[in-house]
């Protein structure tokens, strides 16, 4: 099903007195690392600031990147992972991981960051109360990849995932390398030979065939208290996009101590249901609502390895679905215990089901009212929802970029007191519009020319009024 050519951009729905308010963070495309408030103004851009993601941290420093490889020699490779302060200056910079020597390009060192990292004194990135990132001091985990040949998992060269641990001055001090643990992931004989002949093959003809997007660390909790070792504070958990996996590390030996998939055929991960291409699976932190469950954003789309289908002749990406959902796992009973998929949004299955789906990128954040503040990535959608399914506030990005796609990434929430630059922003509601009964008035209507001109918020409240009110003449 297609989406309509013209909708409305930047807030469009806000309802303050059941929203955790504060600032989103998000990558706005080729505008850079970018602060909104709740009515969608622009608080600040960071232009030159990659975000795979951005983090903002308190004191209104924020965490990205800078510099990308050319895909031709490294496969998303980010080459530097820097702190920034309000105006954009540089306080930290880790770069010395991998010494790269492409073609046709000076020698220089790359962080080769992809995907995620965590500042020290916060488990997962995103604001949870008590546990801040540290800015002046503390070790960095980072994502990264490292060009490897396996036999046991292909003859092509992979972009393995590798994890480091950095302290302050940029020293590795801990890594671990994902194709090391294969055999601990339950692969079975169709899907290791699938993965043999075409581990997820890229752009640069390596193959990025666990493709982890997602990694943090599990912090204090609840099962750990109870005497559960497999969740250790210092574990990290992490999950694979191509491979359905979502798996938890030992700190300690590397081991893999917990995991989901890859295959959902039997037991108790059955009742789960299929994950396809996930995105942010991570340990709800204590400290917020549902703490000690899983949280995570699953895509839906096309991923995997197994036995060939008609949808996947070959075998790869074996798994199929066209709609998303974010779920909540308990995961020592290995049971959902909160959902949102299409139909809890009112929109119904299957026919209307698209309208929630994103076949790639996305994530979702548990906030300390209980409500989940979501990314649907490929169409630049931001919306919180309450824990029976409200949306009490929806914004879409109106940044696409040169590619014509306002595709985010990855959005945060955070509170107004991280940024002590900005003054708290007013708040003003924003009622949703009736679209059965929204129209567009005749566009050469001055008023109205104003009025979609208007930046950020109030914006469209004030269009729909305005149109309500022609449609009434």
């Amino acid at each position: 099903m297609g989406k309509p050519s013209v909708h409305p951009m930047g807030t469009i729905i806000y309802k303050p007195e059941k929203c955790w308010n504060g600032y989103t963070v998000f990558q706005a495309r080729d505008e850079g690392a970018t602060i909104i408030d709740m009515n969608g103004g622009v608080v600040n851009h960071w232009h030159h600031l990659q975000g795979f993601p951005n983090k903002l941290l308190p004191g209104g420093y924020m965490m990205g990147s800078l510099g990308e490889r050319n895909t031709t020699y490294g496969w998303q490779d980010q080459k530097d992972l820097v702190q920034v302060d309000w105006d954009g200056n540089i306080v930290w910079r880790f770069n010395k991981n991998i010494y790269v020597e492409d073609p046709g390009y000076e020698p220089e060192w790359m962080a080769r960051q992809h995907h995620d990292f965590q500042r020290e004194g916060n488990p997962v990135g995103y604001y949870v109360p008590g546990m801040e990132c540290k800015v002046d001091s503390g070790n960095t985990l980072l994502l990264t990849h490292n060009d490897v040949l396996d036999p046991n998992i292909s003859l092509h060269t992979l972009s393995d995932d590798r994890i480091i641990e950095v302290d302050w001055e940029g020293n590795i001090v801990w890594e671990w390398n994902c194709h090391e643990h294969i055999d601990e992931m339950g692969f079975d004989e169709i899907a290791k030979a699938v993965m043999f002949r075409n581990p997820n093959l890229v752009g640069n003809g390596h193959g990025d065939w666990m493709h982890i997007n997602s990694m943090s660390v599990l912090g204090p909790n609840k099962w750990y208290d109870a005497g559960d070792e497999r969740f250790h504070p210092d574990n990290i958990i992490i999950d694979g996009r191509e491979t359905n996996v979502i798996a938890i590390i030992s700190k300690a030996t590397g081991e893999l101590v917990w995991k989901l998939g890859p295959d959902y055929t039997t037991g108790k991960a059955k009742e789960i249901g299929q994950i396809v291409g996930q995105h942010h699976a991570h340990m709800i932190p204590a400290g917020l609502p549902g703490a000690g469950n899983i949280l995570i954003y699953d895509n839906g789309g096309w991923a995997g390895y197994g036995a060939p289908n008609p949808a996947a002749p070959t075998g790869n990406k074996n798994a199929t679905r066209d709609y998303s959902r974010v779920i909540e796992i308990d995961p020592v009973k290995m049971e959902i215990v909160w959902q949102c998929r299409p139909m809890d949004l009112g929109y119904g299955q299957p026919f209307n089901a698209d309208h929630f789906y994103s076949c790639y990128i996305s994530s979702a954040q548990r906030l300390p009212n209980g409500n989940t503040f979501i990314t649907e990535g490929s169409d630049g959608r931001l919306f919180e929802i309450t824990p029976d399914h409200e949306i009490v506030w929806e914004y879409h990005s109106p940044y696409y970029g040169k590619q014509l796609a306002n595709m985010v990434y990855r959005a945060y929430r955070y509170p107004y007191d991280y940024c002590p630059q900005a003054p708290k922003p007013e708040e003003k509601a924003i009622a949703p519009v009736d679209n059965t009964e929204f129209r567009l008035p005749n566009a050469k209507t001055k008023e109205f020319r104003r009025l979609v001109n208007v930046q950020g918020t109030e914006g469209f409240g004030e269009v729909a009024g305005f149109c309500l009110a022609i449609e009434e003449e």
